[in-house]
């Protein structure tokens, strides 16, 4: 992606427009044996994003994650890229809302963007004693 004029640098078209509901750099503890970002770290990553984004949609009622499926590693991320993690919901239930996550980086030599990995998260409402409730607080 070439850089503009004013130094910013075009979006890909599948996240022009949304707003990462995370952004982190991984640092160099957070590689596995073949130096690479460990696949964990970035899940976990994933998984503090689909929280984020359930309590966003539940106006603020705590949730805890009930599933994460259909989990894609498409390439690996490097020490120093910019990771982004985009949601999207995709079905809501009396209880849950199961979210899309797609983590995208910035890589920092090239200055390019790539999808990495994506992932379908499940994430539960629940009440003051720890069971599930209403999304909606009703």
């Amino acid at each position: 992606m070439p850089i503009n004029p004013d130094h910013s640098i075009d979006l890909p078209p599948e996240i022009q427009g949304r707003d990462p509901v995370l952004v982190v750099i991984p640092m160099p503890a957070d590689t596995n044996a073949n130096g690479d970002i460990f696949g964990g770290w970035l899940l976990a990553q994933m998984d503090l994003a689909a929280g984020a984004a359930a309590y966003l949609f539940t106006r603020g009622r705590p949730v805890k994650t009930r599933a994460i499926s259909e989990i894609e590693f498409h390439k690996p991320v490097y020490i120093g890229d910019k990771v982004s993690i985009y949601s999207s919901i995709v079905k809501v239930g009396n209880t849950s809302v199961t979210i899309k996550i797609e983590s995208w980086v910035l890589r920092r030599k090239e200055l390019i963007f790539e999808k990495v990995t994506e992932g379908v998260f499940t994430m539960v409402a629940v009440g003051n004693d720890g069971r599930p409730t209403s999304v909606t607080g009703k």
